[in-house]
């Protein structure tokens, strides 16, 4: 129902023919790939790195009362905004979604969940709510789960993926730390290969400077919006601990500390759960996407797939405690926003609470890779599946 509310919402149009929802075009983030993609297909590539230029273009392209947008992400992701740019938006806009969910879908395969489980992630509040954005928060999770999940029984793969997800490269930060916990050297060559030819794609195709314009002026720019002064009304969907911080009066560099210790926690955390042979890899996968998103000082309520994806496992794995916790946790995505707008910034503890369960639970030895202990652990596996994971 509360789907249906936002999407009719954001379907409904002012009479400026932006959506009531958002004051935008309904495909709101999606708008800058697709009309970024088409201004670098058009030869106008240096416009992503102007940033009145690409406003004008896109006013130009859209409605001469379209709100200012910027151009956010590395390059790389051209390569997949321009097939989609040579299509009608509205189209355009439906694969995208549509096709993320479905690669997501796959990306999960390895965790061999009931349908009912998948059902549940695929039409979870943090999926919604990346497609209401229209954004990349079901690629980016399939991307990072993905890489996890294959980190141990196919390394280049993983790698591959790893270096993927370069086009978000802040929700990648614990994949080298995986990499380093196992010594999977194929990996960390793998992702190190991928990157490196994707940027070197990149720049032959729309010329190198795209990188230099990308250090200097689309960095510094994300930056800016990030360490603006707290709260700005896109704060409102923001789950760091940076601005957790920002909300409780720290300036930026004392936010920067605060969330660096979390980090810290985190990356060693992941090393810990990676080093253990005994635990399920599928629980250090979930965990580890988990622990990303708090390890990030740059996140949004659309970036938490792997949180849905780390509900759902849990729910089905070790020993939880009330389970109408986790229920209320599955939703959490679609009212992270409402302490965000009294000015508390409060959305990273929900990520942040169930990797810290998560973690208490690896320490009691909940998810060793050995015979289910409990009905609920059961149901996680196949019959016949108990065995241990590698690594």
């Amino acid at each position: 129902m509360i789907a249906i509310r936002y999407q009719f919402q954001l379907w409904q149009f002012d009479e400026n023919g932006f959506s009531i929802l958002s004051k935008k075009l309904p495909y709101w983030d999606f708008t800058n790939l697709w009309a970024g993609s088409r201004l670098a297909r058009e030869g106008h590539v240096s416009w992503l790195f102007d940033v009145e230029a690409y406003r004008a273009g896109l006013r130009a392209m859209f409605s001469p009362l379209l709100p200012n947008q910027e151009w956010s992400y590395p390059p790389s992701i051209l390569w997949l905004g321009m097939p989609l740019s040579f299509l009608p938006l509205p189209l355009a806009y439906a694969i995208w979604t549509f096709g993320t969910i479905a690669v997501l879908a796959l990306a999960l395969t390895p965790l061999r969940l009931p349908w009912q489980a998948l059902a549940a992630i695929l039409t979870s509040p943090a999926v919604v709510t990346s497609g209401v954005f229209g954004q990349n928060g079901s690629l980016t999770a399939a991307l990072l789960l993905g890489a996890l999940l294959t980190t141990t029984r196919a390394p280049i793969l993983s790698g591959l993926l790893a270096g993927l997800l370069t086009i978000k490269p802040h929700l990648g930060l614990l994949i080298p730390v995986v990499y380093l916990a196992t010594g999977n050297w194929r990996a960390f060559a793998s992702a190190a290969t991928t990157t490196m030819a994707l940027v070197a794609a990149t720049g032959l195709a729309f010329g190198f400077e795209v990188w230099t314009g990308f250090a200097t002026v689309t960095s510094p720019l994300m930056a800016r919006i990030l360490e603006a002064p707290y709260p700005q009304f896109y704060h409102a969907n923001a789950m760091t601990f940076f601005i957790l911080g920002r909300s409780i009066g720290l300036g930026v560099v004392a936010s920067y500390a605060y969330q660096a210790l979390f980090s810290v926690f985190a990356i060693c955390a992941v090393f810990w759960i990676w080093r253990k042979p005994d635990v399920d890899l599928r629980i250090k996968a979930v965990l580890t996407a988990l622990f990303a998103l708090t390890a990030t000082p740059y996140g949004y309520s659309y970036d938490a797939v792997p949180f849905s994806v780390a509900v759902v496992t849990l729910y089905l794995s070790g020993r939880p405690p009330n389970r109408y916790i986790f229920c209320l946790l599955w939703f959490f995505p679609y009212f992270a926003h409402l302490p965000n707008y009294q000015g508390i910034g409060v959305g990273v503890l929900a990520p942040a609470g169930l990797a810290l369960y998560g973690l208490l639970a690896v320490k009691r030895g909940d998810f060793g890779g050995g015979a289910p202990a409990t009905a609920a652990e059961a149901r996680l596996s196949r019959p016949g599946d108990s065995r241990p994971s590698a690594g």
